[in-house]
């Protein structure tokens, strides 16, 4: 698939991030046009940051970089699964992953 049908509709789409050992979601962020192309070219994590307005690279502070395995797009063509191998913690706290407060 060509990756600008993915943004005909949406400037931004959610990306979840997914261990690819063992399916632990990792964390959401969002991908722009651009920070996709970096993603694939790369084979690390770039997303778009709505509060800085503009791109960054997952571990490039703290070293915590996302390898990136598998991209997948679901059936509407309008988000991302990304499989990748997470180097360190996922979540800016510390923990593993984003999701680790229950309601």
């Amino acid at each position: 698939m060509e990756t600008s049908k993915l943004f005909e509709k949406y400037d931004l789409i959610p990306a979840v991030i997914q261990d690819y050992k063992n399916g632990e979601v990792l964390m959401l962020g969002f991908m722009n046009e651009e920070s996709l192309k970096l993603t694939m070219e790369t084979k690390r994590t770039w997303f778009y940051s709505r509060s800085r307005q503009k791109l960054w690279n997952k571990g490039e502070t703290s070293g915590h970089f996302q390898n990136v395995k598998n991209i997948y797009y679901n059936c509407e063509e309008n988000s991302l699964l990304i499989k990748a191998e997470q180097i360190g913690p996922a979540c800016h706290t510390g923990n593993r992953s984003c999701f680790y407060r229950e309601l």
